[in-house]
């Protein structure tokens, strides 16, 4: 009982790191940590320096993730891996990612101050890139490419404010492209047991229900168009009765309304889903006194059940063919991207659950409406976990906020956790 009470997290580590990570890349509005940039650059220095001061083993995988590790007593186990991403979205907060990483850190610098030896290897992992739809237009190339399931088309992809390719930031960083175009992989189910992935919530649920924590059931799959337009033809505002108009503005928000019908009908119906218009946008030529000619937009779609997914699309389908025909305008909607549902393993989650009763954390299972690498770690058949720490004001913004006793005590479960999993 004595060695249970010794296995206590170093909040305040996280804490101190939290406030440097913070001081170094806020950038006079919120918090901008690049993807394969000076940004995630500087939060993997940080960490290698205090993993180092901590006493673990730290290496960088080809791909660029870092791994630190506490030895195991039986180095052939399969290791637990624990972490999350640096990166951020430009102008974000703090705490989307790092919280992932700082909390794995606080929870194995604990371990080993009390005294604690795994009987496998634990490794914090700071992951890649996972913001990466802010950067580049694909999922997780971090984890992916660690996982060896990053195809070698995405690393030609674009960084969105560079122009430069996956590949050149890579090398630019001192990586090496070709192992993830190679499909090599550093991290597989035959040599991993579990990935744990702490996060903040990213939405209110936590916070309306007052529960401290969320043990997630899954991660939501998606289906997004980026280069949707609408075709129509610009003319005189004044002069252009409504019969002769094909206006592209007033098609797109008639799709949008309708798709937004859609989507409050399905939940009546039990659906659980989001549908977003990320973007709806004249484009340069238009202004004032012209009917607008073209009109842009994005469209991002998730669920954890994929049908709920796709009855949005069945609708865009209809509504597509219908106002084309309506208005006299024309539906472009390009490429479509997405990814896949991820349910998390149910034993992981009985086993936070337990971890959560024995710290005497209350907590409140929920599915997750965002994405996170523990998808793509689920998706290569190693079994994936979440935890998520209620926050304040949202995600993906400079306001964004989490209690530090919320944040303790997610701490407290994940020790409890590794107790369990490492013995």
């Amino acid at each position: 009982m004595s060695e249970r009470l010794n296995l206590v997290p170093d909040v305040g580590l996280a804490a101190r790191l939290f406030d440097e990570l913070r001081e170094r890349s806020f950038d006079g509005i919120g918090i901008t940590r690049e993807a394969y940039g000076p940004g995630e650059r500087m939060a993997h220095e940080v960490l290698r320096r205090e993993a180092g001061a901590l006493g673990l083993e730290v290496s960088a995988d080809p791909v660029g993730n870092l791994h630190m590790t506490l030895p195991g007593a039986d180095r052939a186990a399969k290791r637990l891996l624990l972490g999350s991403h640096m990166d951020s979205v430009p102008n974000g907060g703090n705490f989307d990612g790092a919280a992932g990483v700082l909390s794995a850190l606080a929870a194995v610098a604990g371990l080993k101050r009390g005294g604690f030896r795994p009987a496998r290897d634990i490794t914090v992992i700071a992951l890649r890139a996972e913001e990466a739809g802010a950067w580049f237009p694909t999922s997780y190339p971090g984890s992916r490419g660690a996982l060896g399931r990053l195809k070698a088309a995405e690393l030609e992809l674009k960084r969105q404010d560079s122009g430069r390719s996956l590949a050149e930031h890579m090398r630019e960083e001192g990586f090496d492209p070709g192992f993830a175009a190679r499909g090599e992989a550093v991290i597989t189910p035959e040599d991993t047991a579990a990935f744990l992935e702490l996060h903040i919530e990213q939405g209110p649920l936590l916070e309306g229900e007052g529960v401290p924590l969320g043990i997630v059931t899954g991660i939501p799959g998606s289906r997004r168009l980026r280069q949707g337009r609408v075709l129509g033809e610009y003319n005189h505002s004044g002069a252009t009765p409504r019969r002769y108009r094909r206006d592209a503005a007033i098609a797109l928000a008639e799709l949008a309304v309708a798709l937004d019908d859609r989507w409050a009908a399905l939940e009546a119906e039990g659906h659980r889903l989001v549908c977003t218009f990320c973007t709806l946008a004249t484009t340069a030529e238009a202004g004032f006194t012209k009917i607008p000619g073209e009109a842009t937009f994005m469209l991002d779609v998730r669920s954890v059940n994929p049908a709920s997914v796709d009855a949005i699309f069945d609708e865009l389908a209809r509504q597509v063919t219908a106002i084309a025909a309506r208005r006299g305008v024309r539906f472009e909607l390009g490429p479509e991207t997405g990814s896949v549902a991820a349910p998390m393993d149910a034993d992981l989650r009985a086993a936070l659950a337990r971890a959560a009763g024995a710290a005497g954390v209350a907590s409140l299972e929920m599915a997750s409406g965002a994405g996170h690498d523990a998808a793509a770690f689920a998706a290569a058949g190693i079994p994936a976990a979440m935890l998520f720490v209620r926050n304040q004001n949202g995600s993906h913004n400079p306001h964004e906020a989490m209690r530090m006793e919320d944040f303790s005590a997610a701490c407290g479960v994940m020790t409890e956790w590794l107790r369990e999993a490492a013995a």
